[in-house]
């Protein structure tokens, strides 16, 4: 078997679903397998991939195992020579998982593989290419002078980076297990970046694919509340317990700056901004779709040819994807050529009678039932 693709998920039923279906769809032409590896979400997610997916093996734990323990199991369960970790909030193409196969055939020194990262509002995410945050960049960082922390390279560039983010990495299993893989020592947070790390340590190059775009909502499966940040602040400390223990005076003014950040961060948590838009585009939809929308939107609706809406250039207006009749490489195209101009977009996925969306990357997205 050439790939298992192994998603970890904690209570975003339909976030994975849209996820699975886009996955499914994505490998059609590989010998394959999928995992998801529920932490104990205590909701209709895993009945509902059961019941839809019948091909995808769904391994059940009895707690929230986090982050590294819960992927582990799903690892330890994989046939492929190529395993995949995804986060359930994400969508990939139909073209992803073949095309970074390719760019992994051609890389012998690889050690991960990380695409391009948007968000709900089709931004790029940063956090897809960063440097090794040694305690000086991790400081500077912290005390907001942090331009080395990620990668300098441009995103649209493919190319070796330190760090890849554990939202999508693709790699070879028996390198996986090399380095040892994800330290179940970090609950959340830090073990993206400590895994990147040991590939390094280990003599593999880690590549990001500037070319290849993954949707992430990112919000979703990671609530951004106290708890969650207090983990991520703990994870830094972890880290560099492990990799910068013998620079014993800058790792004490990592962890002053640590301590003060995360007060900071506390104290300055942004407020999701409110959604507002004057008109509704439904691409690849039909009248009677519209009639049921029109149910929920008081604004006006219009049926839109998707070629427009990659040419010219609109406004204040709420996107609605219909993907059996827009692709998802066409959708992530649109997004970036109508982001930025107070607009918004959903997805209906496939043949699934819901709507889903996100427009902030620190807080839970909009999934709307048909």
């Amino acid at each position: 078997m050439e790939l298992s693709v192994i998603i970890l998920n904690y209570k975003v039923p339909y976030y994975l679903l849209q996820c699975v279906d886009s996955v499914t769809k994505a490998l059609t032409s590989i010998a394959s397998e999928i995992i998801v590896v529920d932490n104990n979400s205590e909701d209709e997610s895993c009945q509902l991939i059961k019941d839809n997916f019948p091909h995808v093996k769904v391994l059940q734990n009895k707690e929230n195992l986090g982050f590294a323990r819960g992927n582990n199991i799903g690892i330890k369960e994989a046939r492929g020579k190529f395993i995949c970790l995804l986060n359930p909030d994400t969508i990939v193409s139909k073209n992803t998982f073949s095309n970074l196969l390719s760019f992994a055939d051609k890389k012998n020194d690889f050690g991960a593989i990380g695409p391009r990262l948007i968000d709900g509002t089709g931004n790029f995410l940063p956090e897809s290419k960063r440097s090794i945050p040694t305690p000086s960049i991790a400081f500077q960082k912290l005390i907001g002078v942090g331009k080395n922390y990620y990668a300098p390279m441009h995103f649209a560039k493919n190319g070796t980076v330190p760090i890849l983010v554990g939202a999508f990495m693709l790699m070879r299993k028996d390198r996986y297990w090399e380095v040892n893989g994800l330290d179940e020592d970090y609950f959340m947070y830090g073990e993206d970046i400590d895994l990147s790390y040991k590939f390094i340590k280990a003599g593999y190059q880690n590549y990001y694919v500037g070319s290849e775009i993954v949707l992430h909502f990112k919000g979703e499966s990671t609530a951004k509340n106290t708890v969650y940040k207090k983990r991520f602040f703990d994870a830094m400390q972890i880290f560099y317990q492990k990799h910068f223990a013998q620079h014993s005076f800058r790792k004490a003014m990592v962890k002053a700056g640590l301590a003060l950040a995360k007060n900071f961060y506390f104290l300055t948590e942004k407020k999701k901004n409110k959604t507002t838009f004057k008109q509704v585009l439904l691409v690849g939809g039909n009248f009677d779709l519209l009639n049921q929308l029109s149910k929920k939107y008081k604004e006006p609706i219009h049926l839109i040819n998707k070629k427009l809406v990659t040419k010219k250039k609109f406004s204040n207006s709420l996107f609605i994807f219909i993907s059996e009749n827009v692709s998802y490489k066409e959708i992530f195209y649109i997004m970036g050529v109508q982001k930025n101009k107070n607009n918004f977009f959903r997805i209906k996925p496939g043949k699934f009678n819901f709507i889903i969306g996100s427009d902030s990357n620190t807080a839970k997205g909009e999934v709307f039932k048909l």
